[in-house]
């Protein structure tokens, strides 16, 4: 049995700002640094056998602090765990979305990556850690609309609704019959933190 460990990236002013990141690439701020520094301290003393990570900036950046507290760590850089991509709509707030292309703006062509497409690449993905690595426990850094989607695709049998907070830990352990999510969506290191 794989386990996954779902982490998404610290915060970036994007966040903050509510501007749609998609597949831009957006830095981490200084709070994010520290964020990410809150999750490296959590999971500095658990076994985690290997770490992969989006390209994107800001979900390796996150990647990269976490591995320094596991000296020795495998650390892979894997594309197909982007963030779904907005096409036209990055950058953007809800309200700039409505004014430009009007309240049904999510039923508009604007070049969007579509549910299924994120769907196929992230499988694709879990297929190939499940293969490369039984029985291990395997590191994500991701994004949150891509976690939250693939984890509710990986246990399908659960509400698991909730938008991911930055930093914030899910883990899936990946079985023969029906997965199971052991945690999902925990920020206690950063509550810990303050």
């Amino acid at each position: 049995m794989t386990t996954i460990g779902f982490v998404r990236h610290g915060v970036t002013a994007w966040n903050k700002e509510g501007r749609a990141q998609g597949s831009s690439d957006i830095p981490l701020d200084e709070e994010g640094i520290q964020m990410a520094e809150h999750v490296a301290n959590r999971l500095e003393n658990e076994q985690w056998d290997v770490i992969y990570s989006s390209h994107l900036i800001r979900a390796k950046k996150t990647a990269e602090i976490i591995a320094e507290r596991k000296p020795g760590i495998e650390f892979f850089v894997d594309n197909r765990l982007r963030e779904i991509s907005g096409g036209q709509i990055e950058g953007t707030t809800e309200s700039e979305r409505i004014e430009r292309w009007g309240e049904s703006w999510r039923e508009l062509d604007l070049g969007m990556e579509t549910h299924e497409e994120l769907i196929t690449r992230g499988m694709a993905f879990i297929e190939d850690v499940k293969a490369k690595h039984p029985n291990e426990k395997v590191l994500v850094v991701s994004h949150g609309s891509y976690i939250r989607r693939l984890v509710r695709e990986l246990v399908a049998d659960k509400e698991l609704d909730d938008s991911l907070g930055n930093t914030s830990v899910t883990v899936v352990k990946l079985q023969d019959e029906t997965n199971y999510c052991e945690l999902y969506n925990c920020m206690a290191h950063l509550k810990e933190a303050k």
